[in-house]
């Protein structure tokens, strides 16, 4: 075959791929989400007059043939393992593998962040908290960076600056410092969240410093959910990584706890079972994303109660803070705004723990 039929054949392959490609975009099966990403995916958008002619169609189109691409995950993978593998990149997408766990790099400290999340809890603390006769408590779950970016060579935001600049900006929460309890084994390898199992000597510190009893490793048993958990990072990163399991503790307190959801209007379990159907196996712990919770523990110790305002973080542990407490309510004030707890919650002498991730204070802007 002479030069001319190969230009022509590989000519006639590209046009033909072309078309292909062009006729899947436009008339090919759509996916709603991407289970690896957790997200949902860019649609077709619908041609009309008014986007044509402000050039806002191309963009939306282009959003939804890169969402939409066939095999647009293999490819991921492929491009994550050359990055890797190929070009030696230390990181791909700020999503880093370091010990056998990714982490995403969170850098740098963003201290005017620290400041709105501060004001956020002094409205609170100044409409519900300064006249309540409660005690008030605050810890930070560090990310998995804090145990592994530095000592692997990657960018780090400056921790303790965080942690000072906090305490600092709220002197009426007395500060309960966990970091000493944990390390990079106490979170999962594949996603941002620590293990509930491995949280026992945290909670215990969290406990003794409330003045609360804790739960002891006698009184719990270690349960496991069978399906395989895929977390955050393993669909960010596009990594050949094995899947993991999760496991609850559990005992005769927790199991006779109930758990009442302001949005739905129902009780649940503490931990319940059907989120075992979701995207995100990890709501399992107390339902995953609520704005308003309340467990109610009929074998409690005391009378006391506790106020939690808390990020996911929160749904592994609070579980392990209620042997003591006749009630425990939790408020993510990213899902409602602090005006409205008002009308659920009446301030009148509640312990309060203010626990909040790393991720989430240097990211605040989510607080309303």
């Amino acid at each position: 075959m002479d030069h001319k039929k190969i230009r022509a054949v590989g000519a006639a392959f590209l046009v033909a791929l072309w078309v292909l490609l062009t006729a899947f975009a436009w008339f090919g099966p759509r996916t709603e989400i991407s289970e690896s990403e957790r997200r949902p995916l860019d649609q077709m958008p619908e041609l009309s007059g008014k986007i044509l002619l402000d050039g806002s169609f191309m963009g939306k189109f282009e959003d939804f043939s890169l969402d939409q691409f066939p095999l647009r995950d293999t490819f991921r993978r492929i491009k994550s393992l050359w990055h890797y593998n190929v070009m030696q990149y230390r990181d791909n997408n700020d999503i880093y593998v370091a010990d056998g766990y990714a982490a995403k790099l969170e850098y740098p400290y963003r201290p005017e962040s620290i400041t709105y999340a501060a004001q956020r809890f002094q409205s609170i603390y100044e409409m519900y908290l300064r006249r309540s006769t409660g005690r008030i408590f605050m810890t930070v779950a560090p990310d998995k960076g804090y145990y592994l970016a530095e000592e692997n060579g990657y960018l780090t935001m400056d921790y303790q600056a965080m942690f000072a600049d906090l305490q600092q900006a709220l002197p009426w929460a007395t500060y309960i410092d966990i970091t000493d309890t944990l390390d990079q084994r106490d979170y999962y390898t594949t996603d941002t969240h620590w293990r509930q199992e491995a949280l026992l000597e945290a909670s215990q510190k969290l406990c003794q410093a409330m003045g609360v009893s804790a739960f002891t490793q006698e009184e719990l048993t270690r349960k496991t959910v069978e399906k395989p958990f895929y977390g955050v990072y393993y669909g960010q990163a596009a990594l050949p990584m094995d899947p993991e399991q999760i496991h609850y503790l559990t005992g005769e307190i927790l199991e006779q706890c109930k758990v009442y959801d302001y949005e739905t209007g129902k009780y649940a379990d503490v931990y319940d079972m059907t989120k075992l159907e979701s995207r995100d196996l990890y709501d399992v712990f107390l339902s995953g994303a609520k704005s308003l919770l309340t467990i109610e523990n009929p074998n409690a110790a005391t009378s006391k109660e506790l106020i939690v305002f808390r990020d996911s973080f929160g749904s592994s542990m609070v579980p392990l803070l209620v042997k003591d407490y006749a009630k425990v309510t939790l408020v993510d004030v990213r899902y409602i705004h602090m005006s409205m707890l008002k009308n659920f919650i009446q301030f009148n002498g509640q312990d309060v723990l203010l626990l909040y991730s790393t991720l989430v204070l240097n990211n605040s802007s989510t607080i309303k």
